[in-house]
């Protein structure tokens, strides 16, 4: 493969590769994000309230987050081609029956199973590890991020216009249903034009599946621990819906779902103490080891940046309509901007990386993350609304560069595990969409900035206290048993 990086030398397969996937996530985005910039018009069409189009913005990100762990799996396992083909056409299926439902409660059972859709990201992640060198890493990793990424300014730039042309009560329907018709054509192209690994390369998979490999009883215990919040937060999402609040679901159908939360991070404590606790009685080798920490640093450090991706690219456009009375299409244009900037934001925090380092990066952006919510947090419906805008694409481009600079790490920790490594960063990242959704849902705007600013300063601290550079070498086992030395610097 070569050492040379141009982005539009299509001779290269590598630089094909990049392109082909890249655009399987844009598709992916444009199907599960396009709820955002539409929903004005579904709320108008189907006369919802303030609170039942909150809610279906919080439900489109809530099975992400259990996708994203099962995605990695499986996609370490199966690989990427077969997976994002997968995720494409049954994901734009879901997409349809979503977009011609009647009732509330089939809306909001399908935008919650049309949420899988997003842990398409992590197919791509494992794909492009496996294509570029530890020193290119960051920069495909960015691009393939970035450009996928662009998938939801791409919805907010077409969607909108769709449904207002058509200009009756359908328009956000046969919308919806053109973009998911276009992802299933999609899935099924790149499934003939993809492979796994360059020609001759080795495809390796963990020894073990059903929980992420741990190297010290230090780790098993953290990895434990770092599972909590992914149930906390469908039990928070479950609380949203119960009869004190939305009162979508009832009684007992709540604490069901809450026993079988508790069910269900048991099994997964088993799964983690049955994969893993050998290393207590007999201590992996130096050589094959790794630091959990990394990888639990890097959750937090996507909830922030991928989280407040999610959660204000999903509230943008109402908030732009309900403080400042900006139209509905001109508000979902400027809400548009805001994942625009992933075309070059996180690009460009993958190549930083590349360049000056992952930890630095990651200080310089999350420092940017902080001060600008915060200053967010003091917007008052007095302001001029272009200046509210310019700080929120400011805002914006830190945490993209953010994203792109947790991901330029990722595939670095463990190359044969990039895929739960990735599911678990990504699931937390939508851990942050729940959370931050759920916020906003409750408490006013300028507060719901306040608090993205409040726990980004909390992930600088970690970062700065805890993160260690990637050095060196990792080691893999062929399956002939010899092993492989894989640079991460």
């Amino acid at each position: 493969m070569s050492q040379q990086f141009n982005i539009f030398d299509f001779s290269k397969a590598n630089i094909r590769i990049l392109h082909y996937t890249w655009f399987a996530f844009f598709m992916t985005f444009v199907v599960w994000l396009g709820l955002g910039p539409i929903m004005p018009f579904i709320k108008e069409a189907l006369d919802l309230t303030d609170q039942q189009a909150k809610v279906l913005l919080i439900l489109n990100v809530a099975m992400t987050i259990p996708a994203r762990i099962i995605v990695g799996m499986l996609v370490d396992k199966l690989g990427p081609r077969i997976m994002y083909t997968g995720i494409l056409v049954s994901g734009g299926a879901i997409s349809i029956a979503f977009a011609w439902s009647n009732s509330y409660e089939q809306l909001a059972l399908l935008r919650f199973l049309s949420g899988f859709i997003g842990a398409g990201f992590v197919v791509g992640i494992r794909m492009i590890g496996e294509w570029f060198p530890a020193k290119q890493t960051g920069l495909a990793q960015g691009i393939y991020g970035g450009w996928g990424n662009f998938g939801a300014a791409g919805a907010a730039g077409t969607l909108p216009f769709i449904a207002a042309n058509i200009g009756d009560a359908n328009g956000w329907r046969i919308a919806l249903t053109a973009a998911s018709i276009a992802a299933i054509a999609y899935g099924l192209l790149y499934y003939t034009r993809v492979s796994n690994t360059p020609k001759g390369s080795t495809y390796f998979k963990p020894k073990r599946t059903g929980a992420m490999e741990i190297t010290s009883g230090g780790d098993l215990v953290l990895y434990i621990l770092m599972n909590i919040p992914l149930f906390l937060a469908l039990g928070l999402l479950t609380w949203k819906l119960s009869p004190g609040n939305m009162n979508l679901i009832g009684e007992n159908t709540t604490w069901v779902i809450y026993a079988t939360l508790v069910g269900i991070y048991a099994v997964q404590v088993w799964k983690i103490w049955h994969i893993n606790s050998h290393v207590l009685k007999n201590p992996v080798p130096e050589l094959h080891r790794y630091k959990f920490k990394q990888v639990a640093i890097l959750d937090w450090a996507y909830l922030v940046t991928f989280g407040t991706e999610l959660a204000v690219v999903s509230m943008l456009a109402m908030f732009y309509v309900s403080w400042f009375d900006v139209p509905k299409i001109t508000a979902a244009l400027l809400a548009g901007i805001y994942p625009f900037i992933n075309l070059f934001a996180r690009p460009g925090g993958g190549w930083i990386s590349d360049k000056i380092g992952r930890k630095l990066t990651l200080g310089i952006v999350f420092t940017g993350i902080t001060v600008s919510f915060l200053v967010l947090g003091l917007v008052e419906k007095a302001w001029p609304v272009w200046l509210v805008v310019g700080i929120t694409i400011i805002a914006g481009i830190f945490a993209k560069a953010g994203s792109g600079a947790v991901y330029a790490m990722v595939p670095l920790v463990q190359r044969r595990m990039t895929g739960q490594i990735a599911g678990m960063v990504g699931a937390f990242g939508n851990v942050g969409a729940v959370i931050f959704l759920t916020v906003n849902s409750l408490v006013d705007y300028d507060q719901f900035f306040l608090f993205i600013g409040a726990v980004s300063g909390f992930v600088l601290l970690l970062i700065l206290s805890f993160l260690e550079e990637p050095k060196g070498q990792t080691a893999e086992i062929l399956p002939d048993g010899t092993v492989q030395m894989i640079d991460v610097k």
